[in-house]
């Protein structure tokens, strides 16, 4: 027999079992970072090749806004305000990893010393740099290059976009 909440003991140890079972999504925010003259933020990451936007993955039971804030923070020594919400793209399962949520947040321009004085702060990331959006496209590797797309694209219009593995559905 199912427990109900007038029994709250057995109502919550009922709902605790039900939690434990459903899903995990791994969920990754990062945030689209651009100078005085348009260029977008790129960071080159230590752990993984190529190219990437800042931002990381969020801890357990931690917001997306907090943990884009907070990487940006750990990795850059940049405190951003988020303007809003560019992308989300649900990733399918891929190599050794299970699906997950990315989200992608607007972090708005940085003012000209930010821009200029931004540095690597921990041994997450080698180098930065300001890029083109064209030369942003041909740098960030396929997975994330169409999520860059469509976060630039959402910049411009003002809608958010949601994606399937990169893809508009």
């Amino acid at each position: 027999m199912t427990p109900t909440p007038d029994d709250p003991e057995a109502w919550y140890a009922y709902l605790a079992e039900g939690n434990a079972r459903q899903a995990r999504k791994r969920v990754a925010a990062d945030v689209l970072l651009r100078n005085g003259v348009g260029d977008f933020l790129l960071v080159k990451p230590t752990y993984k090749p190529g190219w990437d936007l800042p931002g990381g993955m969020a801890e357990a039971n931690e917001p997306p806004t907090c943990a884009a804030v907070r990487e940006v923070k750990e990795e850059l020594g940049l405190t951003v305000t988020l303007q809003g919400l560019l992308v989300v793209d649900w990733v399918a399962p891929h190599e050794a990893w299970d699906d997950q949520l990315a989200f992608i947040f607007d972090g708005g321009v940085l003012d000209a010393d930010d821009a200029r004085d931004a540095r690597p702060h921990d041994e997450e990331l080698s180098q930065l740099a300001f890029t083109s959006h064209a030369r942003a496209t041909s740098m960030l590797p396929q997975r994330l290059r169409s999520r860059f797309l469509a976060a630039a694209d959402a910049l411009n219009c003002g809608v958010p976009r949601y994606l399937h593995n990169g893809s508009p559905i």
